[in-house]
C-alpha cells in the first residue's frame, strides 16, 4: 500500500515562497513511491477559533472536512512561513480548528498515529527555521511523530529560481524522507 501524504502550506499569499519549495517536496515523496493530496488552506475557509463560537455553531463545514482529510492520511507535509519568528495565524488557526472534538471522537483522532515532515522557505538567511520549532512543538503536542529531518531553505527567492540549486534536492529528499518513514513505520 502506498503512504497517502496530505500537503500544505501554512501561506495562501500568491507566489508564496513556501507554495512553491512544497512543490519540490511534493515530488520527492511521489517520487518515492507516495500518493500526495496537496491542498491550499484558502479552499478550507475558517473563522478564527473561538470557543464561544464552537459552542453556538458547532465546527464549520471546513474543519470538518479537513479533519476527514487527515485521518484519511498517513502522514502530513507543511510548508510553514516564518512570522515574526513562529508559524502563521492561518497554519495555527488550522491545526486548532482540526483538534477540537467533533461527536463522540476526541480532537487527537485525526492527528494520532501521524507522521509529519516540515519545511520552511524564506528570502532571509534563516529560511523560516525559528517557525519550524513552533510547528514541532504543537505537533509533538497533538500527538504527531514529527521527523527530525526538515528543511529550511534560506535565500528561496534565489534556490526556487535556479532549477540547478541543491536545495530543490534538500526538499524533495525531505518529501522523500516522509514517505519511506511512513512505509516503514506507518
Amino acid at each position: 500500500m502506498a503512504p497517502r501524504i496530505l500537503a500544505f502550506a501554512g501561506s495562501t499569499r500568491n507566489g508564496s515562497l513556501n507554495r512553491q519549495a512544497l512543490d519540490h517536496a511534493v515530488q520527492g515523496a511521489r517520487d518515492a513511491g507516495a500518493e500526495v493530496t496537496l491542498i491550499d488552506l484558502r479552499d478550507y475557509s475558517m473563522p478564527l477559533y473561538n470557543g464561544d463560537l464552537e459552542e453556538s455553531h458547532g465546527l464549520p463545514e471546513a474543519a470538518v472536512r479537513m479533519k476527514a482529510l487527515f485521518k484519511s492520511h498517513h502522514g502530513l507535509l507543511i510548508a510553514s512561513p516564518e512570522y515574526n519568528g513562529s508559524i502563521t495565524p492561518l497554519l495555527k488557526n488550522t491545526l486548532d480548528w482540526v483538534s477540537r472534538p467533533h461527536g463522540e471522537e476526541s480532537g487527537l483522532a485525526p492527528y494520532e498515529g501521524r507522521l509529519a515532515a516540515l519545511i520552511a522557505a524564506s528570502a532571509g538567511n534563516l529560511g523560516g527555521l525559528r517557525g519550524l520549532r513552533h510547528v514541532r512543538e504543537i505537533l509533538a503536542n497533538l500527538q504527531v511523530l514529527v521527523l527530525p529531518r526538515q528543511m529550511a531553505l534560506s535565500q528561496a527567492d534565489k534556490a526556487l529560481a535556479d532549477p540547478t540549486s541543491q536545495a530543490l534536492q534538500g526538499l524533495a529528499d525531505t518529501g522523500k524522507a516522509l514517505a519511506e518513514a511512513i512505509r516503514r513505520w506507518g
